[in-house]
C-alpha cells in the first residue's frame, strides 16, 4: 500500500508542478489536442465510412443473404468494426500524443529536471532519431498491450472472473505500460533502452501501478488526458529521479535559470563520469 501511495504521491506531484508553472503546462497542452483533433477526425470518418467498408467486405458472400438477416449481420459487424477502431485509438492515444509532442514533452522533461536542481541528462542524439527510437518502442510496446487485450478479452468470457477479475488485471496491465510509455520521455534521455526501462520498472512494480492505473482511468475520457498529460510527463520525470541509476555519461545543465558566478577556488562543472584530478 506504500508503494501505491508513492506513485499516486509522483501523479499529483506533477500536476502540482505545471499547475505551478502555467507556461509550460499550456505548452504541454499542444501535442495533447493536436492528437486529440486528428483522433477525432479519424474516428468520425470511421463512423461515416464503416457501413460501406462492411459492405465492401461482406459483398462476395452475403450479398444474397435474405432480409432481414442481412441488415442484422451488417449491422453487427458495423458496430464491431467501429468499436475496434475506438479500441485502437484509446490504446494508441498515449503513444501518439508523445511521438507527435516529443520535442514538447523532451523540453517540459528536461525543465522538471532543471528545476528540482542537480544535472539534467540529456541524450546528445538528434532530433531524427530520438523519434525514431521513440516510434519504434511505442510500436513495441503498443504490440504487447494489443496481445495482453487480446489475451484479457477471451478471459472475459469465462464466467465470474470474467466480469470480476480480469477487468482489474485489465487496468493493471493498461496502467503499467501507460506509465512506461511516460517515463519513457526521461528514461530515454538518460540512455535506458526498453528492455532495460521494464526491467526496472517492473522492480517496482506497485510504485508503477500506483502512478498508471489511476492515470489510466482518467485517460477514459480523451479531453481528460489532454488536461493531465503534461503532469503525467511531469510526474514520471520526477519518479524516474528517484529511481534510475545516475546517468554514467551526461552532459551539466548548458542552461541554468540563472546566470553563474564561478570564483577561482570553486570547481567548474564537470560532466558526468569524469572526476577531478
Amino acid at each position: 500500500m506504500r508503494d501505491l501511495a508513492l506513485g499516486f504521491g509522483y501523479l499529483m506531484k506533477g500536476q502540482r508542478w505545471v499547475l505551478g508553472h502555467g507556461r509550460w503546462f499550456g505548452f504541454g497542452l499542444l501535442p495533447g489536442l493536436l492528437t486529440l483533433v486528428l483522433y477525432v477526425g479519424a474516428l468520425i470518418g470511421l463512423g461515416y465510412g464503416a457501413d460501406d467498408l462492411v459492405e465492401w467486405a461482406t459483398s462476395s458472400f452475403a450479398d444474397g443473404w435474405p432480409s432481414p438477416w442481412l441488415g442484422i449481420f451488417h449491422g453487427i459487424l458495423t458496430a464491431l468494426t467501429f468499436t475496434f477502431g475506438l479500441f485502437i485509438a484509446v490504446v494508441t492515444f498515449t503513444a501518439a500524443t508523445l511521438l507527435i509532442g516529443q520535442p514538447f514533452y523532451e523540453s517540459l522533461s528536461e525543465q522538471v529536471d532543471r528545476s528540482e536542481g542537480g544535472r539534467v541528462p540529456r541524450s546528445g542524439l538528434p532530433l531524427w532519431r530520438e523519434l525514431w527510437i521513440s516510434a519504434r518502442d511505442s510500436l513495441r510496446v503498443v504490440a504487447r498491450v494489443v496481445l495482453y487485450g487480446v489475451l484479457l478479452f477471451l478471459l472475459g468470457f469465462v464466467p465470474v472472473i470474467g466480469q470480476t477479475v480480469i477487468p482489474a488485471i485489465g487496468f493493471c496491465v493498461s496502467g503499467f505500460f501507460l506509465a512506461e510509455e511516460l517515463t519513457a520521455v526521461a528514461l530515454q534521455r538518460r540512455g535506458v533502452e526498453l528492455k532495460e526501462r521494464l526491467v526496472l520498472l517492473k522492480g517496482r512494480r506497485t510504485m508503477v501501478l500506483g502512478f498508471g492505473v489511476p492515470l489510466t482511468l482518467a485517460f477514459i475520457v480523451p479531453f481528460v488526458a489532454v488536461l493531465l498529460m503534461p503532469g503525467a510527463v511531469a510526474g514520471a520525470t520526477l519518479m524516474v529521479r528517484d529511481i534510475a541509476p545516475e546517468p554514467e555519461e551526461a552532459l551539466p545543465d548548458e542552461d541554468p535559470p540563472g546566470p553563474e558566478v564561478h570564483t577561482p577556488s570553486a570547481p567548474g562543472p564537470y560532466p558526468y563520469g569524469t572526476r577531478k584530478s
